[in-house]
């Protein structure tokens, strides 16, 4: 009789315990996705957190105490793309690769941003990429094809959205397009650049959009932590975008509110297999992660903080051939540049006919990359890239390595081969993989991601968690 009485108690409070954890409904939803950040780049960061920081803290996001991990297979292939994966992400439907905003079928399908927003909660968009590239536009935009740029943008504009912030509109690349027309239309305000941050903090305006400044180097993108981008003033980074809309959601729509972060640039790195920015990346992400984890400090019962990503890039590893069982991670703090500065460079000297020796350029990679002192190489390695070198800039019969967004010079291909060897750090492919990617949770209804899910769940957790039908 008692062992029946106990066994009915115990169900009774894991009855009464579930329905208290689904009665709670977050105020405030911070969703971060690391583009392209599989499990193995977390791992990288993480391993050099822990051994070369002596940092005896794990990262930000993996002391949440809800972890597990996600399918990202898209409707038309096991292995997505960045507009089916954040379609999948945003709305809670498969799609076809290259789709946003719809399913296989082409027909349009709500993200949980709009549905918000229709319930009163305030909007924001923030990344370190386009906000008309895939991952942003899929909480606002419906297209079959993820290049309408020009279109992608009018649908930003037409959104309602409180706050959307990244570098340059796509759409702008060529020519106007009425673009920025179709913001100021519609009531936005675009501010530029770090003094656009300032102002922006002074300014009544309700729905605005924050962008590199005009004329900036790159304005479709903030670049790298490791290109030391934001030292001079003029370009800004994603903690500064995220800490900017969290002040203007506050102002305006206190009571609740959702926001969106994406580092866009760990994809970046990945797809040129430069093992060191990725990792700079991954903890850039960590410390927006931070500033949103201080936030839930202030409301724990209020907040949910979930961070995960819409697939992973280069099959990256934590120890690779050249290394056995070990990895070498302190030599990225040798690396001063990205593949894509340093491939830039000798593009450049190509282009400009200018002779450069190898006694020159391995001063530069000294300088730069810190090979042949913090960085060891061995003897075949120097070898190796003094071949590449003599193919590249005196034979001129070395050949650039194509990617997704950007060409590789020859000889910048193989000094970030020999780099990552000297760190440990293998890459399977330039491209995405089916591989999974982690799901890190806290706050209110987190204890809903304990088990393995696939990518359009969590958007159909957070319909649930919020009263919005799915």
């Amino acid at each position: 009789m008692k062992k029946f009485f106990l066994r009915h108690l115990i169900a009774a409070l894991c009855i009464i315990s579930a329905a208290v954890a689904s009665a709670a409904t977050p105020k405030y939803i911070f969703y971060f996705i690391g583009d392209g950040m599989g499990l193995a780049p977390v791992m990288a960061t993480q391993t050099y957190n822990r051994m070369v920081k002596n940092n005896p803290q794990a990262l930000r996001m993996m002391s949440f105490p809800y972890i597990t991990w996600a399918q990202t297979y898209s409707a038309s292939s096991p292995v997505t793309d960045s507009a089916a994966a954040g379609t999948a992400l945003s709305t809670g439907s498969k799609t076809r690769n290259g789709m946003l905003g719809q399913d296989a079928d082409t027909v349009n399908v709500t993200s949980i941003a709009r549905q918000l927003k229709d319930l009163g909660y305030g909007i924001g968009l923030v990344t370190n990429g386009s906000p008309d590239d895939a991952t942003p536009a899929a909480f606002y935009a419906h297209v079959p094809n993820r290049g309408m740029f020009v279109e992608i943008a009018k649908q930003a504009a037409a959104s309602g959205y409180d706050f959307i912030a990244g570098g340059g509109w796509r759409g702008l690349k060529k020519e106007n397009n009425g673009i920025y027309e179709e913001f100021e239309k519609q009531g936005v305000v675009t501010f530029h650049g770090m003094d656009g941050v300032r102002r922006l903090a002074e300014s009544d305006a309700e729905r605005v959009v924050l962008l590199n400044p005009d004329g900036y180097a790159d304005p479709n993108e903030m670049g790298f932590i490791v290109d030391s981008v934001g030292a001079d003033g003029v370009g800004i980074t994603l903690p500064t975008l995220m800490q900017s809309c969290l002040a203007h959601l506050q102002k305006n729509s206190p009571s609740k509110f959702f926001m969106m972060v994406e580092e866009s640039l760990i994809d970046h790195a990945l797809h040129s297999n430069d093992g060191g920015a990725a990792v700079r990346e991954v903890q850039n992400l960590d410390d927006c992660v931070e500033i949103a984890y201080q936030f839930y400090l202030k409301h724990p019962e209020e907040t949910l903080i979930i961070i995960t990503a819409d697939h992973d890039t280069g099959g990256m590893s934590v120890g690779c051939r050249a290394t056995g069982y070990n990895a070498y991670l302190a030599n990225i703090d040798a690396q001063t540049l990205s593949k894509g500065k340093f491939s830039d460079y000798c593009a450049d000297l190509l282009k400009e006919g200018k002779t450069i020796t190898w006694e020159q350029m391995k001063a530069v990679l000294e300088a730069k990359l810190g090979f042949w002192k913090a960085v060891k190489l061995r003897d075949s390695q120097t070898e190796a890239l003094k071949k590449a070198f003599d193919d590249t800039f005196v034979k001129h019969e070395g050949k650039d390595e194509k990617g997704l967004y950007k060409t590789s010079n020859a000889f910048a291909s193989e000094v970030f081969r020999v780099f990552n060897d000297a760190a440990g750090l293998g890459f399977t492919t330039p491209n995405h993989t089916g591989n999974p990617v982690p799901v890190f949770a806290i706050g209110a209804g987190a204890e809903n991601f304990t088990h393995q899910v696939n990518n359009i769940e969590i958007p159909q957790i957070i319909r649930r968690l919020t009263n919005i039908p799915n």
